[in-house]
């Protein structure tokens, strides 16, 4: 059974942009972890989502987070315009 429905859609130097259950996230690095905050963006960019839908694993660096704590302090961008939204994560 899926927890939720997750996809990753862009990693930049700042923001991690995540759909989970078919909401639009950022989250800054620095508020994801330590070590994703002194990762490079390679090292960020390298992600797999768990098959479960419970959280995301970066390789490069091991570092493993859950899903809903990372939700919980990420910024909603559904309260854009679309437009907006769409050009924030280059769609």
């Amino acid at each position: 059974m899926k927890i939720h429905e997750v996809e990753i859609i862009r990693a930049d130097e700042s923001h991690l942009y995540v759909k989970v259950d078919t909401q639009l996230y950022r989250i800054l690095w620095q508020q994801c972890s330590p070590k994703l905050s002194r990762a490079n963006l390679d090292e960020r960019s390298l992600i797999r989502v768990s098959p479960s839908g419970y959280g995301l694993h970066w390789s490069l660096i091991d570092e493993d987070l859950a899903i809903e704590p990372l939700v919980a302090i990420a910024e909603k961008l559904a309260a854009l315009p679309a437009m907006a939204t769409a050009n924030l994560v280059g769609m």
